[in-house]
């Protein structure tokens, strides 16, 4: 693992024509159900972009920048977690072993010669425009860095046809002020926007992560995160010490936030041997922190969409307290540690 600093260092170090610029797809694999996996379900496509020196430089300076930016900020770097609440740090992904879909993007596509971009029309009559990717070709140290930005639907214009209403009348047309001639000017063909952002970097095997949310939709984890919300919500009302499960189930349709909490306390576990004296516990704990976690007949209720928070907090060991300060805190994450045995010698 190499630090932010050290990634611009060597991108900055790369002559702006060993940059490429590629763009990546998502279709649905044949034979695969909407039910189906998500981290496997969809095939990901690479093409390459011919771009001018003009592009080059563009995205090797914007990229240096970014990178000399957050580096000034001093992030640390963590290993990446489900949920964080804590805005300063920068995320690790390693995807080693990991068996998704993107996984073929970063191993094999991007490493040999995709396909050349002819016409963006005609990829996306069957394909999902779904991120772009800046390569940063190290020719002495024989390696890539890749850089990746999610591509949304409004960055593209593809025919002005399409911008014709029922009336046939043209809706809107897209312009360009060209500061030479100081027109303005119609601009033709298929436009995509490059932003002067990046999500995340993938070098030596991880991804080094600078946009979480966009991060987690390019590889897939985003939308892999609501299946998961969906399977544990079944797994609380099998324990059937829930009262209320229904409502759950229908903010998991609409609030992406809530996918996160049930990722996180699935892998706690809290709920899988959930009985009346646990529940009672709750209860205290709650009490104690000025909280109301409702009951009935001895289990968790759930009346309206705000109960449930109270309720994953207990499931996610919400209420933590500093060893040192005594201080209590609230949060999601956390890591589980290890307590060390100390023998002490007589």
């Amino acid at each position: 693992m190499v630090s932010i600093t050290e990634l611009k260092e060597k991108i900055a170090n790369i002559p702006a024509d060993d940059i490429k610029l590629f763009f990546i797809t998502r279709v649905l694999k044949d034979n695969f159900r909407k039910s189906s996996k998500v981290m496997e379900k969809y095939l990901f496509k690479v093409y390459q972009v011919e771009v001018d020196s003009e592009i080059r430089e563009y995205l090797l300076t914007l990229s240096i920048d970014q990178l000399e930016y957050i580096a000034k900020r001093d992030f640390e770097l963590h290993e990446y977690d489900v949920i964080s609440d804590d805005t300063e740090h920068l995320f690790t992904y390693s995807m080693t072993n990991k068996a998704m879909s993107f996984a073929d993007v970063v191993y094999n596509q991007l490493r040999k010669i995709p396909p050349k971009v002819k016409s963006i029309e005609e990829i996306i009559k069957s394909e999902e425009l779904w991120a772009y990717c800046v390569g940063f070709n190290d020719v002495n140290a024989m390696e890539w860095i890749y850089s990746f930005r999610k591509i949304l639907a409004s960055k593209v214009a593809i025919d002005e046809q399409k911008n014709i209403d029922a009336s046939h009348h043209i809706k809107f047309i897209r312009a360009l002020f060209n500061t030479q001639s100081q027109k303005l000017e119609i601009l033709k063909g298929e436009t995509v926007n490059l932003d002067k952002q990046i999500d995340c970097i993938y070098y030596g095997d991880t991804f080094y992560i600078i946009r979480k949310g966009n991060f987690e939709q390019i590889i897939g984890l985003e939308e892999e995160f609501k299946q998961q919300a969906i399977e544990v919500a079944s797994q609380i009302e099998s324990t059937n010490m829930v009262v209320g499960i229904d409502i759950i189930k229908k903010q998991i349709e609409k609030n992406p936030s809530l996918h996160k909490k049930l990722v996180r306390i699935a892998k706690i576990g809290t709920y899988s041997k959930l009985d009346e004296e646990t529940i009672k516990k709750m209860a205290k704990v709650c009490e104690e922190h000025g909280d109301n976690l409702k009951l009935q007949n001895g289990k968790l209720l759930i009346e309206e969409p705000k109960d449930i928070d109270r309720v994953l907090k207990m499931f996610a060991d919400y209420y933590k307290r500093g060893e040192v300060s005594g201080k209590h805190y609230g949060t999601f994450a956390g890591k589980e540690l290890a307590i060390a045995q100390v023998n002490v010698v007589q």
